[in-house]
């Protein structure tokens, strides 16, 4: 499949602006202006103003000579950008790549998009009207690279969508300019007769070099496909990322649904082929009010389970306000990892259905009480406590050591240890009672000690002598004396509860 791509011309971007904010300009005649060596300079003009002579950099004082009954408005710096930026965020609705393109432009790489809007006619079309109906003079245009789109965006007047392999033929009436050239190399190539592409085109490169510079080789090869031009989108696209355009805007329940379950049967069947589970996704719908409403989900284990991700969905879809309507579906999984087929397919079988429920079960309290709330842990190979288990992030994940089972370990170890009161502290033998948060605990039973040693290779420090003890009420404890036996400074902390 060929590239293709598509630019959107914004004829008037700033003026049009202004409108949509003060209605009463519509159809006037008026200009935005700035301060430029002591005197106003006219930064933008409306449709109206061009008509009647005004041009961008006149002076503004002669502008309004020439026109006097000429609104002069002070210009936003920087609001071009800002522009641009929030109708490309708009356009992804359309393609995930779109970049921006200075000072008035969008540049889309729409390859394998348009037959969603049942062709390149159609899509285009609709990306105009749509633009329009927001309140913006466009032009736009399609064809195999991205100086071939510009140039018929800005310069063509009639075909406005260029066949596949056909931008040449499209190029060589156009004038120079269309090849985006600086305004000097431009005149020069006029001063010369070069009206059109085609009167130097097939000049010896060595000449056009000599007389131009390379810039207008460079050109050249970029507007004709012979060299890579890259567009930098403003947001990444994510590899994994499925669309649904609607022929008419969704607003119940029941359509939702249906529409993530297709998107859900495309991407798991691509990610099937792939080797591939998905660990995040995220189920955007494009609002007819230009707004974007998004729900996501998170799993345990990669997955390219239809139905279980289905019911994942199905847990937040109640939260999606379609509005007026939606009118564009987007399944995206930012996060994907290798699975094995295989062991896949054991979600329709009994064989470790144990270990499937499970990741079901998790997956949805995840979705109901959020990631966070659900961690796995797994041991590490160290003897200092707190070092000895480590949290891992994915069910797939193996543990290197095994669980130790020859000494009593607590379920719940504290992430630092508390330092506690005691009372009648005998060598070698576990206190008589300790306090806790003002509560004292009579020891009833104790075993012990364990002489945990620091590993001298990470810090430096004293030992610990730990005791499992019980209190009054059979509630056991983990509790440690930090370095030798001593009457007056011998330091008690508690690390841990037993179940």
């Amino acid at each position: 499949m060929s590239q293709r791509f598509a630019n959107i011309w914004f004829r008037h971007l700033i003026t049009d602006w202004v409108v949509t904010e003060r209605a009463e300009l519509a159809g006037e005649p008026f200009v935005l202006a700035a301060p430029e060596r002591g005197r106003m300079v006219v930064k933008a003009a409306s449709a109206k103003a061009i008509e009647n002579g005004i041009e961008i950099g006149m002076v503004a004082a002669d502008a309004r000579a020439l026109f006097p009954s000429l609104e002069v408005i002070d210009d936003h710096p920087g609001k071009a950008t800002e522009l641009l930026t929030e109708l490309a965020e708009w356009c992804i609705r359309y393609t995930p790549v779109v970049a921006i393109d200075i000072p008035d432009g969008l540049m889309l790489d729409i390859t394998g998009c348009a037959h969603l809007w049942g062709g390149e006619r159609a899509y285009l079309k609709d990306i105009v009207i749509r633009l329009r109906q927001k309140g913006y003079h466009v032009s736009a245009a399609i064809a195999d690279t991205v100086g071939g789109a510009w140039a018929v965006a800005h310069f063509g007047h009639d075909k406005r969508i260029v066949q596949a392999n056909r931008v040449s033929e499209a190029l060589l009436p156009l004038p120079p300019a269309a090849l985006r050239l600086e305004n000097v190399v431009v005149e020069r190539m006029q001063k010369l007769g070069f009206y059109q592409i085609r009167n130097f085109i097939n000049m010896p490169r060595s000449v056009l070099r000599r007389r131009f510079g390379q810039q207008l080789l460079d050109r050249v090869d970029q507007a004709f496909g012979h060299a890579i031009e890259v567009i930098e989108s403003v947001k990444p696209a994510v590899p994994y990322q499925e669309r649904l355009p609607c022929m008419e805007p969704i607003v119940t329940a029941t359509g939702i649904q249906i529409a993530l379950r297709r998107l859900l049967e495309a991407l798991c069947h691509r990610l099937v082929k792939e080797g591939k589970g998905l660990r995040t996704a995220v189920f955007k719908g494009f609002r007819v009010d230009g707004k974007i409403v998004q729900i996501d989900i998170v799993t345990n284990r990669g997955s390219f389970h239809v139905g279980h991700l289905f019911k994942l969905f199905e847990l937040k879809i109640a939260t999606i306000e379609p509005a007026l309507g939606i009118e564009l579906f987007l399944l995206e999984a930012p996060v994907t990892e290798d699975v094995n087929e295989v062991q896949e397919k054991l979600w329709n079988t009994n064989a470790g259905a144990d270990n499937v429920n499970l990741i079901e079960l998790l997956d949805r309290l995840a979705g109901k009480a959020g990631i966070k709330t659900i961690r796995r842990y797994v041991p590490d190979e160290h003897y200092w406590p707190e070092r000895s288990i480590k949290l891992t992030q994915s069910l797939q994940d193996k543990p290197q050591t095994a669980w130790r089972t020859d000494r009593p370990r607590p379920i719940y170890l504290l992430p630092d240890p508390l330092p506690i009161e005691v009372s009648a502290p005998v060598p070698d033998y576990p206190p008589m009672l300790f306090r806790l948060n003002d509560y004292v605990h009579n020891i009833i039973k104790a075993d012990g000690p364990e002489r945990i040693e620091r590993e001298w290779w990470l810090d430096q420090g004293m030992h610990r002598d730990y005791y499992c003890v019980e209190d009054q009420s059979g509630v056991r404890y983990w509790i440690f004396r930090l370095g030798h036996y001593d009457n007056e400074d011998s330091e008690w902390f508690i690390h841990g509860f037993f179940s």
